[in-house]
Order: structure tokens, then C-alpha cells, then sequence
């Protein structure tokens, strides 16, 4: 794992959200924002794209919170109350989950946990945990699975069982470094190689995930 990026109509405003949210600080770089602190792995980044957010993003942030009064006094809105956790959308619409902790166990650091929605949770989860080399954990009763305890990866990835099929590229995505070539030979796909533009190659997993 190298970094987790989130694509934004105003990369300003995002970024200032984002940092305040998960305790990182925020530099602008270019037309991006690189969001960081004293750990590699912890870097965001916010990047510019012209297209807004349409449908529900198939990937979201969990966050620690000490309450959901601070994500919306950071412009977040609320969109769900009924769960153990609290649904909310960040100013560009994109959905996040405030999980609320006591303020003495609030982590400087606040991202909980990656969530990627799935078709097929078992096999798409044990998809990237061959690739991290790390154990995989399932609950099909609950339609979930997730890997955890990856050396580098600051949080578990969760994904999640869904009816809907992916329709958009997804909004947040994450780097890895790799050989592009071992990435393909093990089911992903070649979306854009880099070129004079980009120095890293785009690919996406086998359920449609883009990753760097």
C-alpha cells in the first residue's frame, strides 16, 4: 500500500475538509492537495477532476469522530441516523460513516477503516489479500469480508456485499507499489499505462475498482 487519493470538483475545499476531518494537514501541489503527517501511509491526496460525484460512491471512509457535530460544522450533512453509526456526506456529496469515540480514545489519526463495495465480497477481498499477502477474514451472514494487519496498510479494508453494479469510476481509490505486470498476470486490467502525462500505470481489480 502507498496512498489513498479522492477525486474533487474543488480540491481546496475538499482538502480542507478532509484534513480537518482525519487530523492531516493539508499541502497545496499544483491544481491537488496533498494531505499529510509524520507517517507515509497516511498521505491523501485530493486531486481535480471535472466530473461531480453522480451516484453513490462504491467507496467510502469510516471515520473516528468525538462527535458528528464536528464533521458538520466542517460542512458535512447528515443522510442516515438509523445505523449504530452515523451516515453523513462530506461538501461534495460523497458518503462517509462517523463512527463516535470517547475523546480520550479519539486516535490523532482518524481514518477507521476503508470500505469498498462489492459484488462478491469472499472473492474480491481474498483477491487483494493475496496481493498484500495477508490474511482475509469473512462473515457471510453479514455479507462482509476484510483484511487487516497488513504491514503498512494504516486500516482495514472492508468490502461490503451490494446488489447495485459499479457504473462510475470510483471517486476514492487507492496506490500500491508493485510491478504493473504481476497486477495483470494475477486478473486485473490495464486501464491507462503511464505515459507523458502520468509516471505510474492505472489499473482495476477484477470487480472494476481503479488503483494506481
Amino acid at each position: 500500500f502507498k496512498d489513498l487519493c479522492i477525486d474533487a470538483t474543488d480540491p481546496e475545499v475538499l482538502a480542507r475538509f478532509w484534513a480537518a476531518a482525519l487530523g492531516l494537514r493539508a499541502e497545496p501541489m499544483g491544481s491537488a492537495y496533498r494531505l499529510v503527517d509524520k507517517i507515509p501511509e497516511h498521505t491523501l491526496w485530493v486531486n481535480e477532476v471535472p466530473e461531480p460525484r453522480s451516484v453513490k460512491q462504491r467507496v467510502h471512509l469510516d471515520v473516528h469522530v468525538a462527535a458528528v457535530a464536528d464533521l458538520i460544522e466542517l460542512g458535512a450533512v447528515i443522510v442516515d441516523e438509523a445505523q449504530p453509526w452515523t451516515v453523513l456526506a462530506d461538501p461534495e456529496g460523497g458518503e462517509l460513516c462517523a463512527f463516535v469515540r470517547e475523546p480520550d480514545a479519539l486516535p490523532d489519526y482518524r481514518i477507521y477503516e476503508l470500505v469498498v463495495d462489492a459484488a462478491d465480497p469472499v472473492t474480491i477481498a481474498s483477491w487483494w489479500a493475496e496481493r498484500y499477502a495477508a490474511d482475509v477474514c469473512h462473515d457471510q451472514d453479514q455479507g462482509f469480508s476484510w483484511i487487516d494487519g497488513v504491514s503498512g496498510l494504516p486500516w482495514p479494508m472492508v468490502f461490503s456485499s451490494v446488489p447495485e453494479p459499479k457504473t462510475v469510476k470510483n471517486r476514492i481509490h487507492w496506490d500500491v507499489w508493485g510491478e504493473t505486470a504481476t497486477f495483470l498476470a494475477a486478473g486485473a486490467t490495464l486501464l491507462r499505462g503511464r505515459d507523458d502525462e502520468i509516471g505510474w500505470d492505472v489499473l482495476a481489480d477484477p470487480e472494476g475498482n481503479e488503483f494506481c
